[in-house]
């Protein structure tokens, strides 16, 4: 994905954010822990918050989290779901805190986002010394029969190579990690995954699906063919045809340590 393509898919979750916050998972608490675990303290910037999925689950373990996110719509969700929560307009590349001023700073499905060119170096700045940088995704364990039927009818606008555990290790250390002559700003990656879920009807799991950058970017008709393509196949699954299912998920974490 080159520049404008990378700017146009990221741009587009605003139109959604009200769906975006309805639908989208949330995080496993143990894969949040474990990349919080090293930190030397509480304080935690979650960057590119969106509408605050990430953000809740710092809340409930009691992290002291400040969000920051460039789009005002996913900005607004988050200010209405999480009202008690400091909530700032921002972007990875432009972090609007001083230096020093965190512990950690983590990234839930929008490390792929950043110009970690310009964002490596923010991010490094507003660290504390020794601490942690963690970008978490939720992808597909697409290990589930059903789940790698529905990778190869939604295709890789919907469910691409970050969103399914055979492929994320590598796409994302390789290409959303400060590169290693980066002043050594950073030490080597870890990577775990963890498992998770989430509760969706066949309904609910399309609306989930038609908040994808993938989608939301689509030509109507193309989005709508899409859709019912996804719409039909659980339709008609054993598993997902008849009320409420788990989908079945894993949160991947990267986790690397400020020098």
């Amino acid at each position: 994905m080159d520049q404008d393509e990378r700017l146009l898919h990221a741009s587009s979750f605003g139109a959604a954010a009200v769906t975006y916050a309805e639908h989208r998972p949330d995080y496993a608490q143990a894969a949040v822990r474990w990349a919080l675990d090293p930190a030397p303290g509480p304080r935690v910037l979650d960057l590119g918050a969106g509408t605050g999925k990430l953000t809740a689950t710092l809340v409930a373990l009691g992290a002291e989290v400040i969000a920051v996110e460039p789009d005002p719509a996913m900005l607004a969700e988050l200010h209405r779901w999480l009202p008690d929560v400091r909530a700032l307009s921002g972007s990875a590349e432009a972090i609007p805190l001083p230096d020093g001023s965190v512990d950690a700073v983590l990234a839930g499905n929008a490390m792929h986002w950043f110009d970690m060119a310009v964002a490596g170096p923010e991010i490094a700045r507003v660290l504390a010394p020794d601490g942690i940088l963690a970008g978490l995704w939720n992808v597909m364990d697409d290990g589930v029969e059903w789940v790698s039927g529905l990778a190869r009818v939604s295709g890789s606008a919907v469910i691409g190579p970050r969103d399914t555990p055979a492929s994320w290790r590598v796409e994302t250390a390789e290409a959303h990690l400060p590169k290693t002559g980066e002043a050594a700003r950073f030490g080597l990656p870890e990577q775990v995954e963890f498992p998770h879920g989430q509760r969706r009807t066949a309904d609910s799991l399309v609306a989930t699906l038609a908040t994808r950058a993938g989608v939301l970017v689509m030509p109507e008709h193309e989005q709508e063919a899409t859709l019912g393509r996804i719409r039909a196949f659980l339709a008609s699954g054993p598993e997902t045809g008849h009320g409420e299912f788990t989908l079945p998920l894993l949160t991947a974490v990267l986790r690397v340590r400020r020098l």
